[in-house]
């Protein structure tokens, strides 16, 4: 099959005069003419659902902050770039190939919620992603597309739940990335305090800002939208929501941009029209499998259930892969082939995932931590019976009362691996395959010439967040307990 190029060009675009004369600038320019309410409209016709992971309608989330409006303080747009799920790249990608259509998407975005601010929400560590915007927003301000809009980049933590969305609003109103309970378009980051109110689990909210009303009182909305999904929004304005639904499904229009890393011949990003079944997708920008391998695993991320060969030519779709027991996600796909162990994928999965913990959920960090332990147990043939008794036990438990999803990522991946593939687990304790170390699962730092660049820095880190030799025992929540970020996260 071909890749495609809606969003993801085969070369980068230079300059905003490059931009230009390839047609940019249609859609923002198609927005000033019309009104906000329709825009809002083309883009729910379009069908266009967050690439982020979730898949909810953008429309839908755009009318519903337009309808929280505050008429005494602006809402704010916050492009999530805070992109850490192991196994993605592609948001880094379309930033290094066209920052301009994102910032277009944003401002187009902030016409029709009736934001006065747009920030690009990156991590500090994103160095030529964040060089890559500030330059691009440079030449818009130059000229003049961001006129009575502050537009900025936003440089956070390394930690994986800065890309969840409360927990980035967090970090942007200065403190560290523990998810809260409200959603984005019902609280801004406007309302700053100076006493958060939360203590660990002892209290509703992690911090203590005020609720925006529907009857325009009270603090303004926060609209939160992925890379990806602004990248779409400038065609659609310009071309129309019709043209956007000529590729794709009528439940999942449009294209998506995949990252597959692994088990596979190359490291790669690539775009591909949506309901592209996953094993095409596999083979056209990871090359498929190595020779003389067969794919046995796939892992969407570590949001999802596993992605076992039977199910390869699952289209790719919200509706199909949920239909399938899977997830879509962010369409950033980890493969394993037939030799890969997946008692020890198990093991790696929750030990990222019990580290990136952030406490605040007690069975998450507690049981996750174990969760990890026991599974590393296993993996090294130590008192495996009573380790696999436990892990079943615990994976059930550790998504209990969770505020967030992490901890049902943890229960959902580790059941779904258990379930598909027990017969690995139980060669561990049989003692009938060699001890092994716990697989790598952690953010991608770059891909280079095909290859994949883990975050190998993962290994050394501790559930507290920091990189100090011995773990102290506290959880994150506990050891920045005044929840204010002066200095940056440990590493």
């Amino acid at each position: 099959m071909t890749l495609v190029h809606r969003v993801l060009y085969p070369e980068p675009i230079g300059t905003l005069d490059e931009y230009l004369a390839r047609g940019g600038g249609a859609g923002f320019e198609a927005a000033l003419g019309m009104e906000p309410d329709a825009i809002i409209a083309e883009i729910l016709a379009s069908g266009l659902r967050g690439r982020g992971g979730a898949g909810f309608p953008t429309g839908v989330k755009w009318r519903t902050v337009a309808d929280y409006h505050a008429e005494t303080v602006a809402s704010t747009i916050v492009v999530n770039g805070a992109e850490g799920e192991p196994g993605t790249f592609k948001d880094r990608t379309l930033i290094r190939i066209d920052p301009f259509a994102i910032i277009e998407g944003a401002l187009i975005a902030a016409r029709a919620v009736g934001a006065d601010e747009v920030l690009v929400a990156l991590k500090a560590a994103f160095r030529p992603e964040v060089a890559r915007l500030q330059a691009a927003i440079g030449e818009v301000r130059a000229a003049g597309w961001a006129q009575g809009i502050r537009l900025a980049t936003f440089e956070g933590p390394d930690e994986y739940l800065y890309g969840e969305e409360t927990a980035l609003l967090e970090v942007i109103d200065g403190r560290y990335p523990f998810p809260r309970i409200a959603p984005p378009f019902r609280r801004g980051d406007r309302e700053m305090v100076d006493a958060p109110s939360f203590v660990g689990t002892r209290s509703g909210l992690s911090a203590h800002v005020d609720m925006a009303e529907p009857d325009h009182r009270g603090a303004a909305p926060t609209l939160v939208d992925n890379v990806e999904t602004m990248a779409n929004v400038p065609r659609i304005l310009a071309r129309g929501a019709s043209w956007f639904r000529t590729e794709g499904t009528d439940g999942s229009p449009g294209t998506i941009v995949c990252t597959v890393i692994g088990d596979v011949r190359r490291a790669g990003v690539g775009e591909v029209i949506m309901g592209t079944p996953l094993r095409q997708a596999i083979e056209a920008i990871g090359g498929g499998p190595l020779e003389g391998r067969r794919i046995k695993a796939v892992l969407s991320g570590v949001s999802n259930p596993v992605i076992s060969e039977d199910l390869l030519d699952t289209p790719l779709t919200y509706e199909d892969m949920l239909a399938a027991g899977c997830g879509l996600g962010s369409a950033g796909f980890l493969v394993f082939d037939d030799t890969a162990d997946m008692a020890a994928v198990a093991a790696g999965v929750s030990r990222f995932l019990s580290v990136e913990s952030c406490g605040q959920c007690t069975p998450c960090k507690r049981d996750g931590v174990a969760l990890a332990r026991s599974l590393r147990g296993l993996c090294q043939d130590r008192d495996t019976e009573r380790d696999l008794g436990e892990i079943r036990s615990l994976a059930s438990t550790v998504g209990d009362r969770a505020r967030c999803y992490l901890a049902t990522e943890h229960q959902v991946v580790l059941e779904s691996i258990l379930t598909r593939f027990p017969e690995e687990f139980e060669a561990h304790v049989a003692a009938t395959v060699p001890p092994v170390e716990p697989r790598l699962v952690a953010e991608l730092v770059d891909i280079r010439d095909g290859i994949a660049v883990l975050d190998e820095r993962h290994l050394d880190k501790q559930p507290d967040w920091t990189f100090d030799g011995r773990d102290s025992g506290m959880a994150p929540v506990d050891r920045y307990a005044d929840h204010r970020r002066p200095v940056p996260l440990d590493g």
